[in-house]
């Protein structure tokens, strides 16, 4: 009876404790956060994969996060030294303003920063007219740089972010937008990461000062940029960005109500810090491996550029594959694509780099068609031509000896 018992319990415990083990091994992917706002994403920056989306290409107002792509055009088609002088436009503009006025003279670094901290449409406004000579002409350049950036549905009206019922984008637009301009502006990172600064106002005795509205930058961890924004139909938006050992992430919150726009920002950056990790996989310049050529040496294949993947924590390992052709002819020029390194993850592909030549390689020259028949003729008229040689020699020297006896004879009689 007690033996029974025992066998009864030992069993529901080992039945217990194979069930907890299969939990253990078989961990939820973890769960992604709710946002208040309308519509969201989060981006790595470096590698643009998308980490979290709702609604991501729900088309939504902007608000004054339509800066970012005003900055862009600034900073690529003017000078942060230019002087612009501040017409009339500017001065009639809506909502938040740094009070500009009419003739009066800044830089257009000064307008950046004016812009992108105090979200001046007075700012953006004076911006549009010193690029592109109007507000219509600069929304145009707007929607084609919008274009070629593959943020398909964006359209842009005005430089501000004022409403319009053709002013819109999308979550995943707008993170496109701002990943571009992370990339590939040095001087804009810069302006989204401070948090004061200072304009002179001519005139008068104090200076203008701008208090960046990102509240993140005072309270989040990492947090370095990069622009808000609110009107009553678009409700709060955000674009901000965090970097936290290295690695930099991008949330977007569009239509988002009150305070919660900082919540739901936080939210979604610290959803990515936590639950994911970058994994630094390949550097540019490593040797995959020497490569026969055919015709040719060998030569070094190398990575043409750093490869980084960002995965889940504790997810399965990464497979990296060699795709190289089997027959490789020379002549090989120097990073020349021969093959690729592709990286899987669960059998799924992640991403992929070409490997290239390291090295020129010419073809041996006696892998030319021409060498042989040319080295044959050679063999042929070579010795030829010096058995002519001499026969051209010895008829010469016979000659001259025959003249020289003939010479004496005659010297005799």
């Amino acid at each position: 009876m007690i033996r029974s018992v025992c066998r009864k319990l030992i069993a529901i415990l080992l039945l217990f404790m194979l069930i907890t083990a299969e939990r253990a091994d078989a961990a939820p992917s973890p769960s992604p956060p709710s946002i208040v706002g309308l519509a969201g994403v989060l981006m790595d920056v470096e590698t643009g994969r998308v980490l979290y989306e709702k609604n991501a290409h729900q088309k939504l107002e902007p608000a004054s996060t339509t800066k970012i792509m005003t900055a862009v055009l600034a900073l690529e088609r003017g000078n942060l030294s230019d002087t612009v002088t501040i017409g009339k436009e500017p001065t009639l503009v809506d909502g938040s303003r740094i009070y500009l006025e009419e003739g009066e003279r800044l830089t257009l670094e000064q307008l950046l920063y004016g812009m992108m901290l105090n979200s001046g449409n007075d700012a953006a406004v004076a911006i549009a007219e010193h690029i592109a000579g109007s507000v219509p002409d600069f929304a145009k350049l707007m929607n084609e740089k919008a274009k070629s950036l593959g943020a398909e549905n964006t359209n842009f009206v005005n430089p501000s972010g004022l409403p319009d019922k053709n002013h819109y984008t999308t979550a995943y637009d707008l993170a496109l937008i701002a990943r571009y301009a992370l990339l590939n502006h040095p001087e804009f990172r810069k302006i989204v990461a401070t948090k004061t600064f200072y304009i002179p106002w001519q005139g008068k005795e104090w200076n203008r000062t701008l208090i960046n509205h990102n509240k993140l930058l005072w309270n989040f961890e990492g947090a370095d940029g990069v622009k808000t924004g609110y009107t009553r139909s678009a409700g709060q938006t955000i674009v901000a960005s965090a970097t936290r050992n290295g690695w930099q992430l991008l949330a977007v919150v569009l239509k988002s109500q009150g305070r919660n726009i900082y919540a739901d920002a936080k939210a979604l950056l610290e959803y990515g810090f936590n639950n994911f990790e970058k994994k630094d996989l390949i550097k540019k310049g490593e040797v995959v491996e020497k490569l026969p050529v055919r015709f040719g040496t060998p030569v070094d294949l190398v990575t043409s550029a750093d490869f980084s993947a960002v995965v889940e924590r504790g997810s399965a390992p990464i497979e990296i594959k060699k795709n190289i052709p089997g027959d490789i002819k020379a002549p090989v020029a120097k990073g020349q694509v021969l093959g690729t390194l592709e990286f899987y993850q669960d059998g799924a592909k992640i991403g992929s780099i070409p490997l290239v030549a390291a090295a020129d390689v010419p073809r041996k020259i006696y892998t030319r068609w021409w060498f042989w028949p040319s080295l044959l003729i050679g063999l042929i008229y070579v010795p030829f031509r010096i058995s002519v040689g001499i026969k051209r020699y010895r008829r010469r020297r016979n000659h001259h000896y025959l003249n020289s006896y003939r010479y004496i004879q005659k010297k005799k009689k």
